[in-house]
């Protein structure tokens, strides 16, 4: 009888996933993406690997950031209007050439934030129907694209203004929709 309860606690534990897993599928994806990409550039600009180098080129990376990853860099401390400074968990450890899920890990434990923030969805506009979108998302569009919609007052014009600038923004979408 012992064995057995002995052999099916064994089992329990064996098969509840443990502190030590690391990141699950998707988690971080800001902070992984963003540090990918700012250690693939490191790499390719033949940066010195140490950590105050690291810092700096960070710093100025951070600085020309926008949206999600704009924010992550302001949890981090990269940014001008931070309140807290923890660059160095970040630019120390990149500096040994440490995997970035790593240091997002170690970054979710400091500031479970920065693990919280996901990139947006994009939109194909090549088969959505805009007319079925919100406001909200019709506006994020022309927010991507720099422009703005003065004087919108309701979804049409939105829509209209969308169709109007979407062979400037994105061309194969417009000639592949036919409702134009």
């Amino acid at each position: 009888m012992l064995s057995v309860s002995g052999l099916s606690v064994a089992l329990v534990l064996a098969l509840v996933p443990g502190a030590a897993e690391g990141l699950k599928e998707g988690e971080c994806e800001v902070c992984v993406a963003f540090l990918g990409k700012f250690y693939a550039s490191l790499k390719a600009s033949g940066a010195d690997f140490n950590s105050a180098a690291i810092e700096t080129e960070l710093l100025r990376s951070c600085k020309d950031s926008k949206g999600k990853e704009n924010r992550f860099c302001y949890y981090i401390g990269a940014t001008s209007d931070a309140a807290t400074k923890i660059i160095n968990e970040v630019s120390k450890p990149l500096s040994y050439h440490v995997p970035v899920e790593k240091i997002c890990e170690k970054l979710k434990k400091k500031d479970s934030q920065i693990c919280e923030l996901r990139y947006d969805k994009q939109l194909d506009l090549t088969t959505v129907d805009l007319k079925k979108l919100k406001v909200k998302d019709l506006k994020k569009i022309l927010e991507e694209w720099g422009e703005s919609c003065k004087g919108c007052a309701e979804k049409s014009d939105f829509i209209r203004k969308i169709t109007e600038l979407m062979p400037r923004y994105a061309p194969a979408a417009a000639e592949a929709r036919t409702d134009l």
